[in-house]
């Protein structure tokens, strides 16, 4: 009973909420175009947002380590049954994590990942309809491009042979040795998210024609949300640098978590058609033209990664930071200070999965080349939160 109770409380928060794309998400359509998804409670779910947020100080212990060794970790979903599945950015391999006992197990590779500097396999997100279609989504670098595919899990096959020839879904989004971005993430309204980078080629965030430095939207099939800002175009937002983490809250917005350069690590609330405003804004600048992120931190203090949405908060997971953020948030607003846990204790950080309740999955990213690996990194681990 204890090991189905546990699986099915993480497979009903991550699925809900979109996590079957490792960070979690979800998002509405645009039929009321005043309001992003959830941007207001009553764009779409018709609920009121709580007149008082969750408790200005939190906490978060770790209370077990799921599991260990694993090679370059980046993206994660959970499946129906509460098992994970987890990529290795450098080998361009899938493994499926047992969530009680621990064991990995390869069930196949992404052909064509071509690993290089922060590119590779990244983001991973299950099909909405995965129980009859049993795909699986992947964001991945090429020698060419980012793009994204779906491959079909197939368990009766032998291990390391479960995942199907990818289908491509989209395609050119611009790569680079640095920014490739790389979540992906479903949200409440079946579509699919991907978050880019600019690359290192600044001008891209602005450009309405680039896939880069955006926050992307379209139909499983990769093609244009119809309901989109601009028909015809997989644009959302624009104006990002490098789009590391996605995720909903309750009332159905968005939230995405950003790379600054050198001064400020964002944390943003996306509305459709809006512009972040870089590389022109930085940060909090209070221009009218850009919109202001909602929390912001020293770029030593984060280098974001994966969020997740829980108890009431968003959980940022830090790389050069090494710490876990808690914002709580009131609405569309933070209602305290961010509060950082877990601090220099297990390295950097990379996902954070919802996990049901006061429960998280955080997984640590040591082995990215830029960390200070122990023999049983990387780790996944189980937090208590309030």
């Amino acid at each position: 009973m204890r090991r189905a109770g546990v699986r099915a409380l993480l497979a009903a928060a991550v699925l809900t909420a979109g996590t079957a794309c490792s960070s979690s998400g979800g998002g509405m359509g645009l039929g009321d175009r005043t309001a992003s998804p959830g941007a207001s409670a009553s764009a779409g779910s018709g609920a009121s947002p709580s007149p008082t947020g969750p408790p200005a100080k939190g906490s978060a212990t770790v209370t077990a380590t799921v599991a260990k060794g694993l090679k370059s970790p980046w993206g994660a979903v959970a499946l129906p049954d509460g098992d994970l599945l987890v990529g290795s950015r450098d080998e361009g391999t899938v493994s499926r994590v047992d969530t009680e006992t621990g064991k990995v197990t390869e069930i196949g590779s992404v052909p064509g990942v071509a690993p290089s500097g922060e590119g590779g396999l990244l983001g991973l997100a299950l099909s909405p309809s995965f129980a009859s279609d049993r795909q699986v989504y992947a964001y991945f670098t090429t020698e060419s491009d980012n793009r994204v595919a779906r491959l079909r899990y197939d368990e009766r096959r032998p291990a390391g042979q479960q995942l199907g020839a990818p289908d491509t879904v989209l395609r050119d989004i611009p790569k680079g040795v640095v920014h490739n971005g790389g979540r992906i993430a479903f949200g409440p309204d079946k579509m699919l998210y991907a978050g880019t980078g600019e690359v290192g080629e600044v001008g891209l965030s602005q450009d309405p024609e680039s896939l880069g430095g955006k926050i992307l939207r379209m139909t499983p099939d990769g093609r244009p949300a119809p309901d989109n800002p601009t028909p015809g175009s997989l644009v959302y937002s624009l104006g990002h640098r490098n789009v590391q983490g996605l995720a909903w809250d309750d009332d159905k917005r968005l939230w995405a978590a950003e790379f600054g350069q050198n001064t400020w690590d964002e944390l943003n609330l996306v509305q459709p058609g809006k512009n972040y405003g870089w590389p022109k804004a930085e940060g909090k600048k209070g221009d009218p033209a850009f919109v202001d992120p909602v929390a912001q931190w020293k770029t030593e203090e984060a280098s974001p990664s994966g969020i997740a949405f829980a108890e009431g908060s968003i959980w940022m997971a830090g790389l050069r930071g090494e710490r876990l953020w808690r914002i709580p948030l009131a609405g569309p607003a933070p209602s305290a200070e961010p509060q950082a846990f877990l601090e220099g204790e297990h390295g950097r950080l990379r996902t954070v999965l919802a996990a049901g309740g006061s429960q998280l999955l955080l997984i640590t990213s040591e082995t990215d080349g830029r960390g200070a690996p122990a023999l049983d990194d990387d780790k996944i681990l189980r937090l208590s939160i309030r």
